[in-house]
């Protein structure tokens, strides 16, 4: 293509953003009633700092007042298949010592990111660690491990918006949807 023009991916919408926010929604009062006491949301990053802002609003308005932290692992890359390596590209800064954790993932797939950070913050001394995931990709899991609290199944596709992206693009979109190459 001319003058480094890339070619446009296809995206089919999957769950709207009204879907989405009435699921957020389900999965805070799930996560209220689950009664956590001293609460630390640790948002993987970058894919779930949507999700992570909205759940922590709803979180809020069922009255709980948890400590926010961040975690940013990679895995991807640029590419669209779950590397075998995650690396942390910067840490939690929140003591976890005899804390209730829930960590906060956009999407769960190979399992590897979410099964290496629940081990890593579990050695730390957290009392509990739980995960909380708005999409279980129904694909064969590397690693062992299924979410405490679940936002929707989702089909074997790659899938892009609310904060998911291909090669750093589509993060914006309001809803979750597939790509397909045109």
């Amino acid at each position: 293509m001319a003058g480094g023009a890339v070619a446009a991916e296809t995206i089919r919408p999957l769950f709207s953003a009204e879907r989405i926010a009435e699921r957020v929604e389900a999965l805070a009062r799930e996560v209220a009633a689950s009664a956590p006491h001293d609460l630390v949301i640790v948002a993987i990053l970058k894919g779930s700092f949507i999700f992570a802002a909205d759940l922590i609003r709803a979180l809020h308005r069922q009255g709980l007042k948890p400590e926010i932290d961040f975690i940013f692992l990679a895995s991807y890359g640029a590419g669209t298949v779950s590397g075998n390596e995650v690396s942390i590209l910067r840490d939690v800064e929140t003591a976890l010592a005899g804390r209730e954790v829930v960590i906060v993932d956009d999407i769960l797939d190979s399992g590897r990111t979410l099964h290496f950070a629940k081990a890593l913050l579990e050695r730390r001394g957290a009392r509990s660690v739980k995960t909380c995931v708005l999409l279980d990709k129904q694909v064969p899991r590397a690693a062992a491990i299924a979410p405490d609290f679940l936002g929707f199944r989702c089909p074997p596709v790659f899938v892009v918006g609310y904060g998911m992206d291909l090669a750093h693009r589509y993060r914006e979109l309001p809803f979750i949807g597939e790509v397909a190459k045109p």
